[in-house]
């Protein structure tokens, strides 16, 4: 299966419940006037876009529409793809370019965080990386035993200490293992402990300086993985993980299970974090970098 196909298949829900709508809306109408315009924002506002993003939509494709003379409805499908593209182009791309490199991965407990570190380390393995992981969030013993699990499918080492342990000395023993052994890439697990903001902030501002003293010129990834499932909430984590530490991509899992993959152009036009990865599915392979061309695209289709 291309790619195209694998996250046509992943997105199907959500271009049932949104794209689908539009499409029926521009062959329905039969000139371009603002109830088209009322009617593809209420579509993009239940398809959980959000109400201001909804809005910016909106208002550049009456722009466009205006600067072209376009009057046919079916006309502006196009423009429309081509603002969602755009409004989707931030820099997707892993920054990996000192050795090792470090993938701190955050998230609330539930969105699929251990799951997704483990198909990531696959992943970067196949692209011929060294990659070694870090068992951080301490929190959990299943979390520890989850993430064995992974790095033993995966076939990479991992650095781990008993429940309840220091994560920050976790992260310590692992970028040591990582500089002895050589690896690319240190991924270290969080504990997802939203609930308790003081508390996360503090864990995740000592794993931080751990990294910067013991690795001053290393490139730094900070990965929140998200639950597309639910929705505008997800957009709602991401501002708060925001106030803890400096989230420089974004891993949206379970779109295949949800209608609200809409919300993805919120994360990008409120928060302006590009996301990097997409979960399409439960096999290893569906974890996608992302890519806004394909990703428009396979909504439309």
């Amino acid at each position: 299966m291309g790619l195209l196909d694998k996250i046509k298949n992943g997105l199907q829900k959500t271009r049932t419940n949104i794209f689908s709508h539009i499409d029926s809306m521009f062959k329905n109408f039969t000139k371009v006037d603002e109830e088209l315009f009322e009617r593809l924002l209420e579509v993009l506002v239940m398809g959980d876009v959000g109400i201001r993003t909804a809005e910016e939509i909106c208002d550049e494709l009456r722009e466009e529409v205006k600067k072209k003379s376009i009057k046919e409805p079916d006309a502006i499908k196009d423009l429309l793809k081509e603002i969602l593209k755009g409004m989707l182009n931030l820099d997707s791309s892993l920054h990996l370019e000192s050795t090792p490199s470090v993938i701190l991965v955050v998230g609330v407990n539930g969105v699929g965080k251990t799951t997704t570190i483990g198909k990531l380390a696959i992943y970067l393995k196949e692209q011929g990386k060294n990659v070694i992981l870090g068992a951080a969030d301490t929190f959990r013993a299943a979390a520890i035993d989850q993430l064995k699990i992974w790095a033993d499918r995966a076939g990479v080492d991992l650095i781990s200490k008993e429940e309840g342990s220091d994560p920050a000395a976790v992260v310590y023993d692992t970028i040591s293992a990582a500089k002895k052994r050589n690896s690319d890439v240190i991924i270290c697990d969080t504990a997802g402990r939203l609930h308790n903001k003081k508390n996360l902030m503090q864990e995740l501002s000592k794993i931080h300086r751990i990294m910067k003293r013991e690795l001053p010129n290393s490139s730094i990834e900070v990965l929140l993985v998200l639950d597309a499932t639910t929705g505008q909430n997800a957009v709602n984590q991401t501002k708060e993980f925001q106030k803890a530490t400096e989230i420089t991509g974004i891993i949206l899992t379970k779109l295949d299970g949800t209608t609200k993959g809409g919300m993805i152009f919120s994360i990008n036009d409120e928060i302006s974090i590009p996301v990097k990865f997409i979960g399409v599915g439960e096999a290893i392979d569906d974890l996608q970098p992302f890519d806004a061309e394909t990703f428009v695209e396979a909504l439309f289709s």
